[in-house]
């Protein structure tokens, strides 16, 4: 089922390197979720909405779950399993978390000399404890040094394949140690291809409301390659209204997606001009998760393991509808397809789509909390002895790639 809003203004294409994205939305990196079945299906429903607005090909750009440098030069299973692309993808996207330069040098080296990607993309903005702690993720920027010698070395090693490296980060460690800015100039002059800006601090995590006059300093600042706003874009009309109040050269999506891949359809519309919404019905809903299972089910080579992974999707999914409790529950420990099945049957299927009780936020925000970063960390901009060692097996204790 469709609905017909307003039309939104037609955006220009995003151009990242050799690669123009017709439709200037990035799916976000989120760890267990964005793996090869759920971008497949991201991608299914961005090209619907491509036609939608009249554009044949158009595309968004689908990035993978973040991979750890330091696992993927060593080719743990695990890892390579992760940087599976399908053969239709286009173009091929991974993030990478590394700490050490020498180290990300290796991993990029190995992603383009192998011809496993088409674009690469560094994180520095994982809020996670167990990575700040150790200087990694959006405590690293405050490491200016540091910083740059891991754009610098990332960029050294994909430039000769023609790949462009991308810089996802937040706006700081909190508001009394921002570094965004100064970030976001040093990975343009180190020949980063765009600048992502996640308008929350670490300190925020996805508590509260994300900044987006910080992506518009950032767009006033980083002048020769475009600047992508991160944060709050739950519907189409969020991230128009984003590019209208920032300026950014298109948006990256992460929570709006979650049980709600068709989002893509509206963004790819929205950005075409088209004025055509999905709301699908609770029927067309459980097709999508029945599907998202099956993508599953053939990335993990098992059907135990995919119904084990569509779990935490369940409530992402139903979110809004007439659904018991008893069935909810029964969802979110189900172990086959069959029995999927047996479950979706029992529902009113023809529940239209349920609006309010469904758009607006998802995924859990948490509150604000108190950053744990390795001792003397904020004491110097520069990486230190101590702050030298904290990094060294900061990779060790981060999990999944």
């Amino acid at each position: 089922m469709t609905e017909v809003l307003a039309p939104a203004p037609v955006l220009p294409p995003l151009q990242i390197g050799r690669h123009v994205i017709s439709s200037p939305v990035v799916l976000a990196p989120m760890a267990g979720i964005t793996n090869r079945a759920f971008r497949r299906l991201c991608r299914q429903y961005g090209a619907e909405g491509s036609a939608a607005g009249g554009a044949s090909g158009a595309t968004s750009l689908y990035v993978s779950e973040m991979i750890t440098s330091r696992a993927l030069v060593e080719r743990t299973p695990v890892t390579m399993q992760l940087i599976e692309q399908d053969p239709d993808e286009d173009p091929r996207s991974i993030q990478l978390y590394g700490v050490d330069p020498t180290t990300v040098g290796r991993a990029v080296h190995l992603l383009a000399s192998e011809n496993r990607c088409d674009h690469i993309d560094l994180n520095f903005g994982c809020p996670v404890p167990k990575v700040t702690r150790k200087g990694g993720g959006g405590a690293l920027p405050w490491k200016t040094d540091l910083f740059r010698g891991i754009v610098a070395a990332a960029v050294r090693e994909a430039s000769p394949y023609d790949i462009p490296v991308t810089v996802k980060m937040r706006k700081g460690i909190d508001e009394d140690h921002l570094t965004f800015l100064e970030a976001g100039r040093i990975a343009e002059g180190e020949g980063a291809a765009a600048v992502a800006l996640h308008g929350r601090t670490v300190a925020q995590a996805y508590s509260g409301q994300a900044d987006w006059s910080a992506i518009a300093d950032l767009k006033q600042a980083v002048t020769s390659v475009p600047v992508l706003g991160n944060g709050d874009i739950w519907s189409a009309e969020d991230a128009v209204r984003m590019v209208r109040e920032t300026g950014c050269d298109g948006v990256v999506v992460g929570r709006g997606c979650l049980g709600r891949p068709w989002l893509f359809t509206d963004l790819a519309a929205a950005f075409a001009g088209s004025a055509e919404r999905v709301r699908p019905t609770l029927r067309e809903v459980c097709a999508t998760m029945r599907r998202h299972t099956e993508y599953l089910a053939e990335f993990h080579g098992s059907q135990d393991k995919a119904c084990r992974d569509i779990r935490k999707h369940v409530a992402w999914y139903l979110k809004g509808f007439r659904v018991g409790s008893h069935v909810r529950s029964s969802l979110a420990t189900v172990t086959s397809l069959a029995t999927l099945d047996d479950l979706v049957a029992t529902l009113d299927l023809d529940q239209e789509w349920p609006s309010e009780g469904a758009d607006g936020p998802r995924g859990r925000a948490g509150s604000e909390r108190r950053v744990v970063l390795p001792e003397g960390w904020l004491g110097s901009r520069c990486l230190d002895g101590a702050s030298a060692d904290a990094v060294r097996d900061a990779e060790l204790s981060v999990s999944g790639g």
